[in-house]
Order: structure tokens, then C-alpha cells, then sequence
């Protein structure tokens, strides 16, 4: 099994996010014999955004790409590959401003690519990264679970849809910024649907 981590936090390893993304890849590995896992950290390493000369990359044809060009479309190329070879996706998704994180979206446009995550057909869109099991792990200082404001989870999961990734699990962690009682009680239910979630 082959486990992807993608940790979308801003901050390093001080974010609940990428910890409890870690507990989580942790128990993975617990479960499954000769798992490997690959780590690919946003915050530390952000993804460019996608703007007029990424577009003018990726619609330019492979053969006619300037080297300038070549280089821009090997960023997203390689962030595609990562997610094609995962059978298991561990992402953690921190809330900022009632949304994912900036690094978070620059990751979903460059792996979002027609043709090659998935197409068009003439019954609708087709995702063509299936047989894969997403793991969420939303992060957030207020609560928002099941509620109008929740704007993370259902564009989560219709952005994995799309893809193909339908097999999706949330873990909420909420209230983390509402004192130190709070804080704790949110890790410890996170913890617990972790540990729900997975096979004993």
C-alpha cells in the first residue's frame, strides 16, 4: 500500500492538522505490512500558484514548450504522479477565513488536469483516479461541523469526486481556538475517530 500525505497547513509541525494527519498515517501503518509512505508538505514547500503563464504552459503542446515552460509543467506533472501511485490519500486540512489554505487550492489546481485526472465524455465527467481511499483531517478554532459555514468538506468532497475519489472519511477537530479545555477535548474525539475509522 502505498500512502500519500499531503499536509496543507501554513505552519510546520506545530499545526494540529499535520499532527493529526500523522496519527493517522501512523495507525495506516500499523494495520498494513510494508506500507510506504510519501510526505508532501505545502508549507514548507508550496506549490505556484496557477496563473497566465502555468496556463500558457500546460495549453502550449508538449513539443513546442519552451524550457521555461517544460519546467513549470514538471511541477504539476510531479505532484499528478505522486497522487496516481497512492492507493491511500491522508490529507490535513486546516480552515483558514472559512476555507482550505491557499497552499491547499494551489495543490488541487495543478493535480486537477484534463485528459489525465479526468475528461469529459458525453454522459458527463469522468474521474479517473479511482480505487483510492481519502482520508480529511479538517482542522478549526470555531465550530462549524454540519452547519451553513462549512465550506470545507462539501467542496472537499466533490473536488475528490470529480477525480475519480469517492471512498472519502472526515475527521473533524473543531473548537481548537475556544481555551485549553476545548483545545484538548477536540484532539481527544479527533483521536477517537481516527481510531474508529481504521481497522483494529
Amino acid at each position: 500500500m502505498n500512502i500519500l500525505q499531503i499536509n496543507s497547513s501554513a505552519r510546520a509541525q506545530a499545526s494540529h492538522s499535520t499532527q493529526l494527519a500523522n496519527s493517522l498515517v501512523e495507525a495506516l501503518l500499523e494495520t498494513s505490512s510494508g506500507a510506504t509512505v510519501n510526505v508532501r508538505d505545502l508549507g514548507s514547500n508550496p506549490h505556484p500558484i496557477l496563473d497566465e503563464t502555468a496556463l500558457q504552459a500546460l495549453f502550449t503542446p508538449a513539443d513546442q514548450r519552451t524550457t521555461e515552460q517544460q519546467a513549470r509543467v514538471a511541477l504539476d506533472d510531479a505532484l499528478i504522479a505522486e497522487i496516481q501511485s497512492a492507493d491511500v490519500v491522508v490529507l490535513g486540512a486546516p480552515m483558514y477565513n472559512f476555507g482550505i489554505s491557499a497552499q491547499l487550492k494551489n495543490w488541487i489546481d495543478a493535480i486537477s488536469r484534463a485528459q489525465v485526472t479526468f475528461r469529459y465524455t458525453a454522459n458527463g465527467p469522468e474521474g479517473l483516479l479511482t480505487g483510492k481511499k481519502v482520508y480529511v483531517v479538517l482542522t478549526r478554532g470555531g465550530l462549524y461541523r454540519n452547519t451553513p459555514n462549512d465550506t470545507q468538506m462539501p467542496y472537499l468532497k466533490t473536488f475528490f469526486g470529480f477525480l475519480g475519489m469517492t471512498d472519502v472519511e472526515f475527521v473533524y477537530a473543531e473548537g481548537l481556538a475556544m481555551g485549553p479545555d476545548a483545545e484538548k477535548a477536540s484532539l481527544a474525539s479527533a483521536h477517537q475517530q481516527i481510531n474508529d475509522l481504521l481497522p483494529a
